[in-house]
């Protein structure tokens, strides 16, 4: 029983990280993690700055069409 509650858990755990990373919900996280790699000697934006500008890039940087 023990290893149908550790299989489900993994399994559940495994779909939140799917729908997080399908979601962008780990973006920041993610910037934070190399930005302190490529560029320690200065502090990374702010969470709040950093979706504004995500949002603002997603919209200024809009491609259609194939080419």
């Amino acid at each position: 029983m023990t290893k149908v509650f550790s299989a489900l858990a993994r399994g559940l755990s495994e779909i939140r990280w799917y729908v997080h990373e399908f979601f962008g919900d780990n973006a920041y996280e993610r910037y934070v993690a190399r930005h302190r790699i490529e560029h320690p000697d200065h502090p990374p934006m702010c969470e709040r700055d950093f979706w504004r500008k995500r949002d603002r890039d997603a919209e200024d940087l809009v491609q259609t069409g194939c080419c």
